[in-house]
């Protein structure tokens, strides 16, 4: 009994020293891979750091996805300082504040290590009126060309000085809008769709008047009355007047009234009276 007895307590006595030396085995392992992953990520940091990864010159910031503004002026609205360490560079700052700007609806910031650069996808509005204020506007301000801008689809307002950077083989839109923003921002989006399938062009959309909205059309002034969910219907029945300077000359129109679509009419302009010619007078 006493022989078994020695003999297991000697084995529990080796066990234990087993586990021992398989916990310190385990400790060493982990503090020697803490010690490889720190030195590796010291290592990156400091090679980061170095001058190679930095970005010496606006050349390595390249743009994606523009067309109305070239790379030179969206590089200058960066708030980058050369040369910029591509380490403390942050991605998500350079986008909020490329999309502060009107002209650039979306922006995407990525990094490069090899080679160092940066390269930015941008998404711009797509400016299709120039805005003008209103006539009253214009006589307050003292200028005219205060708060000239441009519209994009959605009705967001721009400055012309935002695009000072213009492609110059890009089209500029050629419709105009005269009148407050103020008036109609909430529905531009739906007037611009409803013109732009228009069989008959509109030149030219004057607020001025929120009592009576008038177009410049190729067939001459169109008078729509306050704008309403008529619209549409008014659009609809110009667009099935296109035929009509086969018949009338245009010069002739004085303007078109749509304001009631279902009983639309043609205001032709006055004829000057003819003055009697003295030589055909009747002799006394």
């Amino acid at each position: 009994m006493n022989c078994i007895a020695s003999v297991s307590l000697t084995e529990l006595k080796q066990r234990r020293q087993k586990l021992q030396r398989r916990r310190q085995i385990r400790s060493l392992q982990a503090m020697w891979r803490s010690l490889v992953v720190s030195g590796m990520a010291g290592g990156l940091c400091w090679s980061l750091a170095l001058p190679y990864w930095a970005i010496e010159q606006p050349q390595q910031v390249d743009i994606e996805g523009n067309e109305f503004l070239d790379k030179t002026t969206i590089r200058l609205l960066l708030p980058l300082s050369y040369p910029e360490s591509l380490l403390k560079l942050q991605p998500q700052l350079l986008s909020q504040q490329l999309e502060s700007t009107a002209p650039i609806a979306k922006a995407r910031v990525i990094r490069q290590l090899l080679p160092p650069s940066v390269t930015i996808q941008v998404q711009e509005r797509r400016p299709v009126a120039i805005a003008f204020p209103s006539t009253k506007s214009v006589q307050e301000a003292g200028t005219s060309e205060a708060e000239v801008g441009f519209l994009d689809e959605q009705g967001v307002w721009m400055p012309i000085t935002s695009y000072t950077g213009f492609d110059p083989d890009t089209k500029l839109p050629t419709l105009k809008v005269i009148g407050e923003a103020e008036q109609y921002r909430h529905y531009w989006s739906e007037i611009y769709q409803i013109i732009s399938r228009s069989p008959v062009q509109v030149f030219e959309i004057d607020w001025q008047n929120p009592a009576n909205l008038v177009l410049k059309t190729e067939l001459g002034k169109v008078y729509l009355g306050s704008y309403s969910a008529n619209f549409g219907e008014q659009i609809k029945v110009l667009g099935k007047m296109g035929s009509l300077s086969d018949r009338v000359h245009p010069s002739q129109i004085d303007y078109l009234d749509l304001t009631n679509p279902e009983s639309p009419s043609i205001q032709l302009k006055t004829k000057p009276s003819e003055p009697k010619n003295p030589s055909t007078a009747p002799q006394e």
